[in-house]
């Protein structure tokens, strides 16, 4: 390194030294405040995250509990134990999942009050919509017997389209609402969609079988 090289080096070096200098012992009291500040964000970062951690977890032992009961076939206490879940957790995923759970328990014993709690679910502005619509569907799936076919099939046949998420049920559900109202030609236009999917699942196709039967066997007629 040439002589000039060397002694211009250590000028910027000695330069920028004394501007450091400068700097720290101008700023130095603000400096040291935003390291307090950041290293009091990152450990208050941490131990929101711990908490949120525990919490989750505290939550799937309740949901998983509420699981455990409704396995069980104990209604009243699995109803009980998915409405602690949505009470005490409901800032977790598991408390929407347990609000689900508690509309379908719900639904065992009264398939309008089932209904209507996943009315609910479909309502709610924090409930994301890929969810609402799986709360519509439930809640048709519910008043399949009793609503009035016009009723139900407008509040289903939009989640029956192609790119639908819940299509498979909706159309086999649009499609029993047909077998029940004796229309097969809009029975079978639904079976005939389902038939026709290449993702319908194969447990779907198996029950597709009886469904186009009865489709040909014509509307049941009543005797006396």
């Amino acid at each position: 390194m040439a002589p000039n090289d060397e002694f211009i080096r250590e000028v910027d070096d000695e330069y920028r030294r004394d501007r450091i200098a400068q700097i720290w012992k101008r700023y130095n009291g603000i400096i040291i405040g935003a390291v307090v500040l950041v290293v009091a964000g990152v450990g208050g970062w941490r131990f929101w995250e711990h908490t949120q951690q525990t919490r989750a977890q505290e939550a799937a032992v309740r949901y998983e509990e509420a699981l455990r009961l409704s396995a069980e076939d104990k209604g009243q206490d699995a109803q009980g134990a998915f409405e602690a879940v949505v009470k005490e957790d409901g800032g977790t995923g598991y408390a929407m999942l347990a609000r689900f759970r508690l509309a379908a328990e719900l639904g065992q014993d009264n398939a309008e009050n089932g209904a209507s709690a996943f009315d609910a679910l479909a309502g709610d502005a924090a409930v994301p919509p890929l969810w609402k619509d799986l709360a519509r569907l439930r809640a048709a799936w519910l008043r399949l017997d009793t609503a009035e076919p016009a009723k139900l099939r407008q509040a289903v046949e939009p989640l029956a389209a192609p790119s639908g998420a819940w299509r498979h049920s909706a159309r086999e559900l649009l499609g029993l609402s047909g077998l029940k109202a004796g229309d097969m030609d809009y029975a079978g236009r639904w079976f005939d969609q389902i038939a026709a999917d290449r993702e319908t699942p194969s447990s779907l196709r198996q029950r597709l079988a009886v469904y186009t039967a009865l489709v040909a066997g014509g509307p049941v007629q009543a005797t006396q």
